[in-house]
């Protein structure tokens, strides 16, 4: 059953109250980078600055379709170059909410990319030790199409990593700290790799805490299932130093449930957001899985249950990255130790704000939001 959303909005406002300024964490996040190119698909054009883009998905796959057997000419038009990939855009959100971030990951070498020079700044402590990816991002009022050049990143790998961090810096990242993120595994060929030898590495530490974990497989629908389960397993072995939690979208659960060999009692299409949340709870032997749709989000987190409506916005500014908001509020609620309904509304607060404005929000523009999220809950704003 959905947690009435107003009440916990009230409870999420009234817990800030109490807060001038949102406490500090320590937070690692690796291992990817990209640059973003963000690109908006020509539908039809009337002069050299006007023309109607094609606003969604279905239209342009029908635009493709008709030009099979045939050819056809499709026009890109570049809104905005930016920082990308799941660990820039979650380090970015969180050090705009204050946090102590040590970024590990592919930002360019031997110098970093200037693109990156901002995030670089607000973070506590970078290691770039590779260079980044690229990624033509098609963006769409109903979601993205993700086009990426990916050679640059078989260079993020354990050896590379630990050759520029060092010792005394390993530790600050994987034990010390209050969270640890290791997003895009479907891109980064060699994650697993880097799992377990980190699984090693741990092994042979003491752990003064129990930080958490948090892991985005990030569309991981080109892997293979036997690849999905050997990662799952990976997470679960994590689960003896951190507590774990999955991020994934309403497409990547089914991707994950599939390759589990689950059997939903009705077509996937069908099965409500509930259902799905609490199916990978069930069998995942994590402390935690959330699962973010366009609408609504749900989790279970060791062993409790929630779900809510997030702040539906019918024409984003921007669409690309609203899921690394979204964890980044998720693991910023669970690092202030709030409700699992107000850890959710947090995260869907940080992405609604995010396709609206284009940019993450700091503390007292996540406060406003929120604030007007809850005299806007039934509609479109």
């Amino acid at each position: 059953m959905e947690t009435d959303l107003r009440t916990v909005l009230a409870e999420l406002i009234a817990s800030f109250q109490t807060r001038t300024v949102p406490e500090s964490f320590t937070v690692t996040i690796g291992f990817d980078g990209f640059i973003d190119e963000i690109l908006e698909v020509v539908d039809k054009r009337y002069t050299a600055t006007s023309y109607d883009r094609i606003d969604t998905i279905a239209n342009f796959g029908q635009r493709i379709l008709g030009s099979a057997g045939l050819s056809t000419n499709i026009e890109l038009v570049p809104a905005l170059i930016k920082l990308g990939g799941n660990g820039p855009n979650l380090a970015n959100a969180l050090a705009a909410l204050n946090q102590q971030i040590i970024y590990l990951g592919a930002l360019g070498v031997p110098d970093i990319d200037p693109v990156f020079q901002e995030l670089v700044d607000r973070c506590r402590q970078v290691v770039s030790f590779a260079n980044p990816g690229h990624t033509d991002a098609l963006e769409f009022n109903d979601g993205k199409i993700m086009l990426g050049k990916l050679a640059p990143l078989n260079e993020v790998n354990w050896d590379n990593l630990t050759a520029k961090a060092g010792a005394d810096l390993l530790h600050q990242a994987f034990i010390e700290a209050d969270l640890v993120a290791t997003v895009n595994w479907t891109m980064i060929p060699y994650m697993n790799q880097i799992w377990d030898q980190l699984y090693r590495y741990l092994s042979a530490q003491e752990m003064p805490k129990r930080p958490y974990l948090f892991v985005d497989l990030a569309d991981p629908e080109k892997r293979s299932r036997e690849d999905i389960r050997e990662a799952i397993g990976y997470l679960e072995q994590f689960s003896r130093f951190y507590d774990v939690i999955l991020g994934l979208n309403r497409k990547e659960a089914r991707e994950v449930a599939q390759a589990l060999g689950l059997n939903p009692p009705q077509s996937w299409d069908l099965m409500p957001l509930a259902e799905i949340t609490k199916l990978l709870g069930e069998h995942l032997n994590l402390w935690g899985v959330v699962v973010h749709a366009v609408k609504a989000c749900a989790a279970v987190c060791d062993g409790v249950f929630a779900e809510i409506s997030g702040p539906y916005c019918a024409k984003p500014k921007v669409t690309t990255g609203a899921g690394d908001n979204f964890n980044a509020g998720f693991c910023f609620g669970l690092l202030l130790n709030l409700t699992l309904p107000e850890v959710l509304a947090l995260g869907s607060a940080c992405s609604g704000f995010y396709v609206r404005q284009g940019f993450s929000a700091n503390w007292q523009q996540l406060q406003d939001f929120i604030s007007l999220w809850i005299n806007n809950i039934t509609v479109s704003f």
